[in-house]
């Protein structure tokens, strides 16, 4: 519920389930242009690798996922939905045993240890503001010292966001507790890609 704006219902783990349910690509991400041009930016955030150990957070579809394997020796790509984890692991079935598909909803204990590479794409704002707060202190844990953190959200509210998009990059980083060197790769009217790099001896 935004305060001080329209009433609205933030959508729930059941509501991404039917979701899926309904389409295997209910926002067109593997074939939206737009959504290319996304996809396209946060590889140019990360780089062309490899990276040792990268994870992705709500992965969706996979369609992020397969991507960015081929620029990870090891992906975790996670997602919170049983039929979306599905997707995924279908999606990243070429890069077998180099990728697993994981279903995990944050907050939560990640997969790993340690990861030299993160990636939060359309994310955030469906996660309170605790949950957010908690899984930025996780991923925050868990990034190796100077790894790259690529965010990609929108800069626009939908309807069954839980947070106003616009802040939730700048009040993710401050809430790692963490310095970082934010560069932005991508950014339009309607999303905004950062490579964020954490400064070593922090």
């Amino acid at each position: 519920m935004f305060r001080g704006g329209a009433a609205v219902k933030p959508i729930t783990l059941a509501g991404f389930e039917n979701t899926f349910a309904r389409s295997d690509d209910p926002w067109c991400t593997f074939t939206n242009r737009d959504e290319g041009v996304k996809r396209a930016a946060i590889l140019h955030a990360l780089g062309t690798g490899p990276w040792g150990r990268v994870l992705e957070l709500a992965a969706g579809n996979g369609s992020n996922s397969a991507a960015i394997g081929p620029r990870a020796l090891r992906l975790d790509a996670t997602e919170a939905t049983a039929g979306g984890t599905a997707l995924v692991a279908r999606a990243i079935r070429p890069r077998a045993g180099r990728a697993r598909a994981l279903r995990l909803a944050v907050p939560a204990r990640l997969p790993r240890a340690h990861y030299e590479a993160v990636v939060i794409a359309e994310l955030l704002y469906y996660l309170s503001p605790r949950e957010m707060v908690q899984t930025a202190r996780d991923v925050a844990r868990v990034l190796a010292p100077g790894g790259m953190l690529v965010l990609a959200h929108h800069r626009i509210d939908f309807h069954d966001f839980a947070q106003h998009a616009a802040p939730l990059h700048r009040a993710f980083l401050a809430a790692t507790g963490r310095r970082w060197r934010v560069r932005v790769v991508r950014r339009n009217g309607r999303w905004v890609v950062l490579g964020c790099t954490m400064r070593r001896g922090v």
